[in-house]
């Protein structure tokens, strides 16, 4: 008879269902795992073997076939010690047949029999209890899987521990929730001098979870209103907090349990490879698109990043998930995120006008702001120009109002969009990604204002997709005002925050 314990492979932020069996047979001494496991599971032999001296015990001298079903299905990580551990020790009679029965497990074996922590408690946690299966998981992992609310949950420190248990000698108690940590202290707006268009396009973007982008030459304070994003941006709700965890669970990113309602802020550097943003690698591990979840993905000197690695944000920016594909299977990960972006006008910073002037505009300007690539500049809701600070602007005292009065006008803006979702019962509340006949019904566009978006339209300034994301925004102004309608104001605001698709020569609407 088999031995038999449930466990887990990830795909994406989804924990499947594996079956480990392990049978012991007469023949040539061995230890086999076998179902299309990567070097890390096959490598848990070792683990297991080392982990059983480090207890006393030792492997029979049979063959050890150890089975992880179903077959087809790709195995990867160090999570699959435990289990197959806890299948030998059964399949010898060190533990009853049927104690685990009701329990998945998953952790990685230190060579003393200590369970040490794997990535991806929590998801674990998910997929056991969706199974009506409790949990045994490293005890630093415990505090993370108790977030999975009522799934039973046992966190040993080692196999002894363990064993005990399971043998009535010592109960494990179950583990609580890790702490709600705050995240780290926002920066304020009144640490930013002058630039009051771009503090607008901010409030705006924060108000509607639209995609930003800042022009302007070097210590213009792109980099620090970006960094001030955080502090106007609510907290993230139970559903957002959960769905943003279980990413940076399987990433790895999760200690002792805490958890922050902060919203993510990513902000890579442009060296960043394609895989490093948008998820791949040996392990197909989440990128910076995915781990900024619910959050901003901020992309300082933004030309500089490789033209493949930016032009694989285009889908994820509209589908809001990235799809990492493989010979053999296909890997889900959540990536609705708000991209925030910053870069100078041409590489020597200046652009063609003021001090420092560069003697090679426009075409130096023209080839820079060319490497990012139309489709992606349309995804883009607000292009803000923002001209050098000047002296005056530095010597002036700091202004009165600050990240705390800004916040409570995108936090009223966002329970407006919220509350018509609600009312329409669409699965998104943002105007960021509204779309189809919710978007037109929620924009109630007047005719003036539709007479100048189409004006703008024919003039080629927008596409199809600038057309939906100018109503987008032109709602969030209109929200901003506590506007019932978007009015022809709105979509001129709109519309002078729109970039034109050769990255210059402005068009202007009457």
């Amino acid at each position: 008879m088999a031995a038999r314990v449930v466990t887990v492979a990830f795909e994406g932020v989804e924990a499947r269902r594996v079956d480990v069996e392990v049978q012991l047979t007469t023949g040539h001494a061995a230890f086999v795992i076998v179902g299309l496991a990567d070097k890390a599971v096959a490598e848990s032999r070792e683990r297991v073997r080392g982990a059983f001296a480090g207890l006393g015990l030792s492997l029979p001298g049979k063959r050890i076939v150890a089975n992880l079903a179903p077959a087809d299905m790709p195995k990867e990580g160090t999570h699959f010690d435990l289990p197959i551990a806890l299948a030998v020790m059964a399949a010898l009679g060190v533990i009853p047949l049927d104690a685990l029965d009701g329990w998945a497990a998953m952790g990685e074996l230190s060579l003393d029999g200590r369970i040490v922590p794997a990535a991806g408690a929590l998801p674990a946690a998910m997929a056991a209890g969706a199974l009506d299966l409790g949990l045994i998981c490293p005890e630093a992992s415990g505090p993370e899987a108790a977030w999975a609310g009522g799934t039973r949950i046992l966190a040993p420190r080692s196999l002894v521990s363990l064993i005990n248990h399971f043998r009535g000698a010592q109960i494990l108690s179950a583990p609580t929730p890790g702490p709600i940590v705050e995240g780290e202290a926002h920066k304020d707006l009144r640490d930013v001098k002058g630039q009051e268009h771009a503090k607008r396009a901010l409030e705006i973007a924060a108000a509607g979870g639209h995609n930003l982008l800042f022009v302007g030459p070097p210590g213009s304070g792109k980099s620090m209103l970006a960094q001030r994003l955080p502090g106007l941006l609510p907290p993230l709700t139970s559903t957002e907090l959960l769905e943003t965890s279980m990413v940076h669970s399987v990433a790895g990113l999760i200690a002792r349990g805490a958890l922050t309602r902060a919203r993510p802020f990513r902000s890579p550097h442009h060296s960043a490879s394609m895989a490093a943003l948008t998820g791949g690698g040996l392990k197909a591990k989440p990128g910076e698109v995915s781990l900024a979840h619910n959050g901003v993905l901020f992309l300082d000197e933004l030309p500089e990043f490789g033209v493949q690695a930016l032009d694989s944000l285009r889908a994820p920016l509209e589908t809001g998930e990235v799809m990492v594909a493989r010979a053999n299977f296909h890997i889900r990960y959540p990536a609705r995120v708000q991209l925030v972006a910053a870069m100078n006008p041409c590489r020597c910073g200046h652009g063609g006008a003021g001090r420092g002037a560069c003697g090679k505009a426009p075409r130096c300007q023209k080839d820079y702001q060319g490497r990012v690539s139309g489709p992606l500049m349309d995804r883009i809701d607000l292009a803000v120009d923002m001209p050098a600070v000047t002296a005056a602007d530095l010597s002036l005292p700091p202004p009165a109002e600050g990240s705390a009065e800004v916040a409570a006008r995108v936090a009223r803006a966002r329970a407006l969009q919220l509350g018509r979702a609600e009312e329409h019962g669409a699965a998104d509340g943002l105007n960021g990604r509204a779309e189809g006949a919710f978007l037109e019904t929620i924009t109630a566009l007047d005719d003036r204002g539709r007479a100048l978006l189409a004006q703008a339209a024919e003039a080629g300034r927008l596409s199809a997709r600038g057309w939906t994301r100018t109503l987008r925004l032109a709602r969030t102004i209109a929200d901003l005002e506590g506007a019932s309608g978007v009015q022809r104001v709105h979509v001129a605001e709109a519309l002078a925050y729109r970039r034109t698709p050769t990255h210059g020569e402005e068009t202007t609407f009457a």
